[in-house]
């Protein structure tokens, strides 16, 4: 029989997937001797039964009554039992860790009776009712679905009504009426009473776990995260330790590492006489943990061997959860916890130092979405004032928006494109879609420890916490702070980095990162972490890293950040502007001779253009791609010419002849699908002279440049070749021109010519179309439209979000490349195209070339080169380090 739970003492964290990141980290800390309270751990394959079957698979039912029996026996007392009752915790853990999942359910196995055995045994009969309005509040939401605002609202009016600043100033005779009316309130929304039955609440909680896999918030948090949705979760039971004892009790929440910064040290939050979720959830500001100090020395040294054991275990950060009860320390939880991407680099390099990971684990731990991240601006604060308010520093960054006050708001002006700041008191999971949607988090409670930092930090979001001074009113959408009113719809600046908060939007400066990239200044800790990994990553990358740039200023920029070449120079982004009615003259041009005259004024021009990117590439490739577009994507709008046409009419005038020859040209050209019509290799192949001013002017730029003692390396590249044919005829013009240019110069010109594949026919065809082609570069954006049927402009704003939601997509696949479709069109490319010509040089220029995972794809794939815009080249350069390691991501902190 399939086995569905395993004892503490059974596991380890090698079995993640099976247990759960928390299951198998619980296991892994009772191997190592760690003060863990007993507990069992039932599997994600029994979840996986349950959504499969929508019921309890056969056989959970008796192996859970089995632990528990186990589990009874240890602690001499029954779950609930009446004088001295057994309460245990039900916490969901999947193989990764999710804030959108089931929130914790505590003290399991009270009800109306063994409540007051708890109030005798323990000695304090105000601790037994708030433990069971904790219960009540917990399983009536989280189980039965009540709404948690009614619980939250009722316990804010009793404070209200008794004067009390927190949970804390409630009596024991306080709580049992709370009892009372959350007892009600279930019957009220529910139709039932809360069970009274310890193991059909412990069955239940169980079940709301595995249904949670398949809550809007779980499903939310796994598109963005990129977690498969079959995996499941673990369910962890364990037996309750008991942090609201008193002032000699308490929970809290540490990290052996600065999780913002990396900074070494004794990081995290504690709250005594309170529980776990009192500290994640921010309702009373914590004390920073050295406190703990003086509070309690014994349990305070005996907590920092752990971490201390913990670290060198898992070679990594540690997020770690305890409880102290009574003066006795209990290790909850431990992981690999998540970090910014400055933590992340500065972690990594300080254990490479220090000996505890290799330097190729280093370059694991670290990512090229991370370092993006890096490069963003940070704020110039001294061009800004006094801050509006100040808290705690929980995710650096820079971020501006209009301030809103719940997340349904966040997510609507969101979507319409506008910039905003989640502000509220403190977060739950239910305001997950808002953190994802909003550029930054900004709490008047909770520490660095609480949900909207953990979170937001492993979204990357930037988020500031505790910020004590402002006062948040969400009813009525607004906050203040020191006398200042800030509306809904106001803009504010969030610096996660100082924790500071201001009106307005403050001036940005580059960041350090980016200016080491810029100008090579190597100045700072972060700047040092993040050279070592690139200078890694360079050293163990196979891929080469080209920019796509169409302006010299473009490639000397790309070239500084690191490209080895451009990949895709557009010839047609230089018949913009003042340039573009040149074109228009010989779209215009009634006969060859005028033709040519339009042409002979454009081949100057793009000559220029061609030796400013060739000499600022000298010595690199730099290819160049023939004009690609439709013309009549250079010509006005057609319903502009109408209009103005029509309204000379309309005035007894007579039209401009020259708007007049342009709307008949525009009609002339119009096409209903144009992405699929008269551009690439069609447009050279019917107007006349048109290649041959292109390639004239980059054979023109080479012989400039030889002569001026440079050493270019131009590569001619045919776009949107569907057939063999069309690139031979193309490449013959291509080398009569080339041919031309060196007798008139007596300098040899040599450029390879090379297609673009772009459609599905050719990458099918790839072996014919390479006995013409000395390269391909994979056009991934238009081999995804024309391999999906999509026109990306329209698609995306029509139905993406919803195949998203449905999970057709688990990302754009303009995004990130799709492996299965036209990932299998660029293997049969590859594999066809080097059978037919062995040194076939290949690579993409699509912006999948930039994309983290896509890199990773083109690695296996046996691409030469990937080359994407200039400011994601580092991004790349690290990428295809870390796709080239033996094995990545060694440590998970998601």
């Amino acid at each position: 029989m399939v086995r569905y739970v395993y004892d503490f003492t059974e596991g380890g964290r090698d079995l993640a997937g099976l247990l759960g990141g928390k299951g198998a980290n619980l296991a892994e800390m009772t191997r190592l001797g760690l003060p863990v309270p007993p507990g069992f751990t039932v599997t994600t394959e029994a979840c996986r039964a349950f959504l499969a079957t929508g019921a309890e698979p056969d056989g959970l039912a008796h192996e859970i009554s089995g632990h528990l029996a186990a589990l009874e026996q240890a602690a001499g007392r029954r779950l609930g039992q009446p004088d001295d009752p057994l309460l245990l915790s039900v916490r969901s853990g999947a193989r990764f860790s999710m804030p959108g999942m089931m929130e914790t359910i505590l003290d399991i196995g009270l009800n109306d009776d063994s409540v007051l055995g708890l109030a005798k045994v323990s000695g304090n009969e105000r601790f037994a009712w708030d433990s069971y309005r904790r219960l009540l509040q917990m399983f009536g939401s989280t189980v039965m679905g009540v709404d948690g605002a009614l619980f939250e609202n009722a316990l804010a009016e009793l404070k209200r009504s008794r004067g009390a600043v927190n949970d804390l100033g409630l009596e024991a005779a306080d709580l049992a009426g709370l009892v009372a009316v959350y007892q009600e309130l279930i019957r009220r929304e529910t139709g039932e009473c809360f069970p009274q039955s310890p193991a059909e609440q412990l069955r239940r909680a169980v079940l709301a776990v595995f249904e949670s896999w398949r809550g809007e918030r779980a499903r939310v948090y796994r598109r963005r995260e990129h977690i498969p949705d079959d995996l499941g979760t673990a369910v962890n039971v364990q037996i309750m330790v008991f942090g609201n004892l008193g002032a000699d009790s308490g929970s809290g929440v540490a990290f052996t590492r600065d999780p913002a910064t990396g900074q070494p040290g004794l990081y995290g939050d504690y709250l005594a006489n309170a529980q776990g979720e009192d500290v994640v959830a921010g309702i009373r500001n914590t004390v920073a943990l050295t406190a703990l100090a003086e509070l309690d020395p014994v349990s305070y040294e005996q907590l920092l061997g752990h971490m201390r054991t913990l670290e060198t275990h898992y070679r990594d950060l540690c997020d770690i959860e305890f409880t102290i009860e009574r003066g006795r320390l209990w290790m909850l939880q431990t992981r690999v916890g998540k970090r910014t991407a400055e933590a992340a680099f500065a972690i990594a390099a300080e254990l490479v130092e220090e000996g505890l990971i290799t330097p190729d684990e280093g370059l694991a731990r670290v990512s090229g979405d991370g370092l993006a991240r890096l490069m963003f601006p940070r704020f110039d604060t001294s061009a800004v004032g006094e801050p509006l308010a100040h808290g705690l520093p929980a995710s650096p960054g820079a971020a501006v928006g209009a301030a809103v006050f719940d997340s349904a708001e966040a997510v609507r002006r969101a979507a319409a494109g506008e910039k905003v700041v989640l502000v509220r008191q403190e977060t739950t999971p239910d305001d997950l879609p808002g953190m994802i949607a909003a550029q930054a988090v900004l709490t008047s409670r909770g520490g660095k420890t609480s949900h909207a930092a953990v979170v937001a930090r492993g979204m990357g979001r930037v988020c500031v916490c505790g910020a004590e001074e402002i006062t948040v009113d969400t009813e009525a959408r607004r906050f203040t702070v020191a006398g200042t009113t800030v509306d809904e719809g106001t803009v504010v600046s969030v610096d996660g980095s100082g924790g500071a908060v201001y009106l307005g939007a403050a001036p940005l400066v580059d960041s350090a990162v980016m200016r080491y990239f810029e100008a090579g200044e190597r100045s700072g800790a972060l700047v040092g972490a993040v050279a070592r990994a690139m200078e890694r990553a360079d050293g163990m990358r196979r891929l080469e890293v080209r920019a796509n740039a169409d302006t010299p200023e473009d490639a000397a920029r790309a070239r500084r950040f690191g490209a080895q070449g451009v990949g895709l120079c557009r010839t047609e982004h230089m018949f913009l502007g003042e340039r573009r009615k040149l074109v228009e003259a010989m779209i215009l041009a009634g006969d060859e001779t005028e033709r040519e005259k339009a042409l002979g004024a454009l081949l100057p021009l793009q000559r220029q253009d061609f030796t400013g990117i060739l000499e600022a590439m000298d010595g690199l490739p730099v290819t160049i791609r023939l004009i690609d577009p439709p013309l009549h994507e250079f010509l006005p709008d057609r319903t502009d010419l109408a209009v103005r046409i029509a309204a000379a009419e309309a005035g007894g005038a007579v039209p401009d002849p020259h708007d007049t020859a342009l709307l008949d040209a525009v009609n002339r050209m119009h096409e209903e699908n144009p992405m699929l019509g008269l551009r690439g290799v069609r447009l050279g192949l019917v107007v006349p002279g048109l290649v041959a001013m292109q390639v004239r002017a980059i054979a023109e730029a080479v012989v400039e440049r030889v002569r001026a003692g440079g050493s270019p390396e131009a590569e001619i590249m045919v776009p949107l070749v569907g057939a063999v044919e069309e690139l031979r005829i193309e490449r013959a013009e291509v080398e009569r021109v080339l041919a031309e240019v060196s007798a008139e110069s007596g300098v040899p010109v040599r450029c390879p010519v090379g297609t673009m594949i772009e459609l599905p026919r050719a990458a099918l065809t790839a072996g014919r179309i390479a006995e013409e082609a000395e390269f391909f570069s994979f056009g991934t954006n238009d081999l995804t439209q024309t391999t999906w049927g999509f026109s990306r402009d329209d698609v995306e704003a029509a139905f993406f979000s919803a195949y998203l939601d449905k999970g057709i997509f688990a990302t754009s696949p303009f995004e990130t490349l799709d492996r299965d479709g036209v990932g299998r069109l660029v293997r049969i490319a590859v594999d066809e195209g080097r059978a037919a010509r062995p040194d076939l040089k290949i690579g993409v220029c699509g912006e999948h070339g930039g994309d983290p995972e896509s890199v990773h794809f083109f690695h296996t794939a046996g691409l030469d080169y990937v080359s994407c815009s200039p400011f994601r080249v580092p991004v790349a350069r690290l990428e295809a380090g870390r796709a080239a390691l033996p094995r990545t991501g060694t440590s998970d902190s998601r």
